[in-house]
This record gives C-alpha cells, sequence and structure tokens, in this order.
C-alpha cells in the first residue's frame, strides 16, 4: 500500500469516513422476474467472489508502524458485504437520497475487505421494479479513475448477462495468510522503492522550481499566485460532524458541451461555473456571499495512459469559481482562465509530483495529527485554503447492464473533511452528466436547495450562452462586483 493509500486509512475518524460511493439507479427489464433484486443478487455474488479488487483485505504490520499489505481474502462474506434495504411505502427520489446520505455515513470495517454493496427497493417514482444500487468503498483502495475500470467486474455490456460459472464457489477459494516476516519484508522493500523514487525526482523537482521562481520574477505569477491563494469564509468551512446529505442531479452532457463549444471553453469550465453559480444562490440564502471568490480543490489524475491499478494516482489543484463576478458569461470566462492556469501549472509539475514516501511511523502520526485536528477546532478559526471540491471523472458512453435491467445514471458519493463540508463530483455516463453532491449535514442542512440551485445555474447558463451566440456578441470580458451586487439583475441562479 502506497503513502497516499494509506493516508486515507489513518486519517479517518467517525466524523470523517474515508470511502467513496455510488448510487446507481437500475431498471428492471421488461421480462424481470418477480424478485428482481434477488435475481441481480444472484448475478452479483460470483463477480464479486471472482474479481480480486474485491476480494483483497488488509493484513497489519506488527503494532502499526507501517501501512498495511493487501492479500487475497478468499470468497467475501456476503452476509456482511452484500445488504437490502425497503425504503418507505409511496417513497420518492428524496427518500433514496436520504436513505443514501445514511448509509455513508457508517465506516467500513477494516477486518472485511473494503466494500459494501446495497441493493435498495421500494422506490415508487419511478418504472416498475426500479432499484437503487449503493456501492460503498474505501478511497484506500481506489481513485475516481481506477474505479471506472470496476465497472466492468460488475456490469454487463449488453442486456444479456453474462455466463455465470457453475464452479463460481470452488473457484473463490478461501484465500491467503501472511507472516510477520513476510509482512515486514514487504514494508523494508516498499520503503527502500519510496526512498529510491523520492531521490530519483528530486533534482526534477529543484529545476521545476527554479524556472517558476525565474518566471516569477519575469512578472508571470498567474499560477502561482492562484495556488498561494486562501479562500473566505463561509458557512461550508466548519468542523464536521458525521451526519452525511446527499442530492443527485443530472444535466445533459449536450446541452454542457453545446455552451463550451459556443464559448469557446471545455466542459470542465462549464461544470465549474455552473458550481460557482449555483453556490451564489445558495450562500445568498444560507449565511451570505463573500465579496471574494470562492476556490475549489479539483483532484488531477497522474495516471498514464492505459494504466489501471487501483492505487491513487492523482495530486490536488485549486481553481477561483469567480463567484465574485455577477454575470455568468462573464464568470465562465474567468473561470476558464483560472482553470488553464492551474491546469498549466499541474501539467509542468506532473513529472516531478510525488504519489508515494516512505510509510513507516505513518500510521502513528497520522492518526494524532487526524485526531488532534478535529477536536481542535482549527477548521472553524484557520482560513480554508478552498471552499469545496469538486471532480470531473469521465465514464463510459455506452449503457451498462445487470441481470438484463439497463443502468440509468450513476451519481458518485464522495468524501467531506473538516473544514471542507461539500464535495461536488461529477461522473459522465452515456449522454448524461450525473451529479452527486455529498455534505456534511452541519456545515449544508439543505442539499436539496443547492441541488435546485445547481439545475437553475445549468438553465440560465445555456439560455445566456444561446442569446450571446444568436447576436454574434464578442466573448465577454471578465469583470468582478462586489458581491450581491450586480451590474444588472441575476437571473435564475438562487431564485427558485
Amino acid at each position: 500500500m502506497s503513502w497516499l493509500d494509506g493516508a486515507f486509512l489513518h486519517l479517518e475518524t467517525p466524523a470523517t469516513p474515508m470511502h467513496v460511493a455510488a448510487l446507481y439507479l437500475l431498471d428492471a427489464p421488461v421480462a424481470a422476474t418477480a424478485d428482481f433484486a434477488g435475481e441481480v443478487r444472484r448475478q452479483l455474488a460470483p463477480r464479486l467472489a471472482l474479481a480480486p479488487f474485491f476480494r483483497a483485505r488488509l493484513a497489519p504490520m506488527p503494532l502499526q508502524f507501517a501501512n498495511p499489505v493487501w492479500i487475497d481474502g478468499g470468497s467475501p462474506d456476503f452476509s456482511y458485504h452484500l445488504r437490502h434495504v425497503v425504503l418507505p411505502d409511496a417513497a420518492g427520489f428524496a427518500e433514496l437520497e436520504a436513505c443514501v446520505g445514511a448509509l455513508h455515513e457508517t465506516l467500513l470495517d477494516h477486518r472485511y475487505p473494503l466494500w459494501e454493496l446495497t441493493i435498495i427497493e421500494g422506490l415508487r417514482c419511478g418504472p416498475a421494479g426500479q432499484l437503487g444500487l449503493y456501492l460503498k468503498i474505501h478511497h484506500a483502495a481506489l481513485d475516481g479513475v481506477s474505479g471506472v475500470a470496476l465497472l466492468g467486474a460488475l456490469f454487463d455490456p449488453t442486456a444479456v448477462p453474462g455466463e455465470v460459472p457453475v464452479d463460481w464457489r470452488e473457484r473463490a477459494g478461501v484465500g491467503e495468510t501472511s507472516s510477520t516476516a513476510e509482512r515486514l519484508g514487504a514494508a523494508v522493500r516498499q520503503t527502500a522503492s519510496q526512498c529510491g523514487k523520492l531521490a530519483g525526482q528530486l533534482p526534477g523537482a529543484v529545476k521545476l522550481l527554479a524556472g517558476m521562481l525565474g518566471r516569477a520574477a519575469k512578472g508571470d505569477r498567474s499560477g502561482i499566485r492562484q495556488s498561494l491563494a486562501l479562500g473566505p469564509k463561509t458557512p461550508l468551512n466548519v468542523p464536521i460532524q458525521g451526519g452525511r446529505g446527499f442530492a443527485a442531479v443530472s444535466l445533459p452532457l449536450a446541452g454542457v458541451r453545446k455552451i463550451a463549444e459556443q464559448q469557446q471553453a471545455t466542459v470542465n469550465d462549464v461544470v465549474l461555473t455552473i458550481c460557482g453559480s449555483a453556490l451564489r444562490g445558495y450562500l445568498r440564502e444560507h449565511g451570505g456571499l463573500p465579496r471574494k471568490s470562492l476556490i475549489a480543490t479539483m483532484p488531477v489524475s497522474l495516471r498514464a495512459a492505459g494504466n489501471t491499478e487501483t492505487t491513487i494516482q492523482a495530486t490536488l489543484t485549486l481553481v477561483r469559481l469567480a463567484t465574485d463576478e455577477a454575470d455568468p458569461l462573464r464568470r465562465l470566462h474567468a473561470v476558464r482562465a483560472a482553470a488553464g492556469a492551474a491546469k498549466a501549472l499541474t501539467t509542468q509539475a506532473r513529472s516531478v509530483i510525488p504519489t508515494d514516501f516512505p510509510s513507516i511511523g505513518a500510521p502513528w502520526i497520522l492518526r494524532v495529527l487526524a485526531s488532534l485536528y478535529g477536536r481542535s477546532g482549527l477548521a472553524k478559526t484557520l482560513p480554508p485554503l478552498a471552499n469545496l471540491a469538486i471532480s470531473n471523472v469521465p465514464g463510459p458512453r455506452q449503457p451498462l447492464y445487470l441481470a438484463g435491467g439497463r443502468v440509468r445514471a450513476c451519481w458518485p458519493v464522495s468524501i467531506v473533511v473538516h473544514g471542507l463540508g461539500l464535495n461536488i463530483t461529477v461522473f459522465s455516463y452515456c449522454d448524461s452528466l450525473d451529479i452527486g453532491l455529498t455534505v456534511a449535514s452541519n456545515a449544508v442542512p439543505d442539499v436539496a436547495s443547492l441541488a435546485q440551485d445547481l439545475q437553475h445555474a445549468y438553465a440560465e447558463l445555456a439560455r445566456l450562452s444561446d442569446e450571446a451566440a444568436a447576436a454574434g456578441a464578442p466573448r465577454p470580458r471578465a469583470r468582478r462586483h462586489p458581491a450581491g451586487r450586480a451590474a444588472r439583475p441575476p437571473v435564475g441562479g438562487g431564485q427558485r
């Protein structure tokens, strides 16, 4: 296990679980059996039992002096891993979201492979037989990009279910064990490898830093200034408690791409702008909109093309959301410039950003730090480095199926931490952008309102972009206005 993977284990507390998840909405096929949920379970069991990822469990080091190692745990205990929930009578989508929020609060048991899958029945607002599938996996085991690769282990590419081996239980076996000597040897070998990698990256890091300082001395400070900026204090940036809220939004991918093409921006630029616009509306009604722009932290994959290893290979960058800009189109182009500067800086540093460090002693240090930070309340007094987290993960363009039923949507559910009580994760699936809003309930008590603001922000930006394109208007230049005082009355965002 790498240092970064292990950090997600050791920083975990009851208030800050470190797992990620997804909510899949599954339509029953026309010829579904009366017990479609049972058929889904029967299809899932052999896939989960035979896939190496779902069999892997942790083998701890003596005295936990270093990160644990992964071993094959054998066929999973389905009485623990496969769960079943039935929603109350006449449950709508809000009840499904509330159920997911409650499921997301509970910690994974580290004695088992680090995942759970819950089949959710009883949804009455969709087609008959529609199910929810909530899959929870510890972030120590994978990142967003590698998580997409796991979809092939669970789902089929067509409505015809894949063949299940008759002898899958015999194939699953009982797994392996590891001796203390083997684990100690693994820790020593990995530490030597980690030290070697860091030593090899040091000359490149020094050269990169010298180049950045040289460009800053010549006046090119935009990327560095953004990386060093702090966000304003907002109700989102407080010490959090264990309660979680969740809301799901889906936007048409074609509509978002149309805005991007009209405004010579990227899909990611448009997503960031919509998020910033939604937060303008939400904060006006929940604590006040700061005069200074909100800052989002975004993970950037460092994974080489074709690499599907489940270890985390990513870094973080910071992007201004231009929430101090009242005009949505000007905000989009300000975000485009900020995201471009952040991307350029990350691209320059990509080859020398370490994703691993020596991990001997890390479990003790990180656990103490996590405990002290949570109890100290520093997140309430220190200015936030970022106000929220936003991720954008590309997913499959072709539909997925399970037990003959089509996966209608895939909404991600992510992590919030002290001082960062809102996480917006976007997953592109087929012709949709499926957006999951994960919140600490004490930081964002009205996540449904924020979800509505997100939909209104998209509709407003699409309308204004169409109007500008029809009028042949030149690309607007960003112009800042005091928070809450627009050059013209705001339209859409924040008005429900």
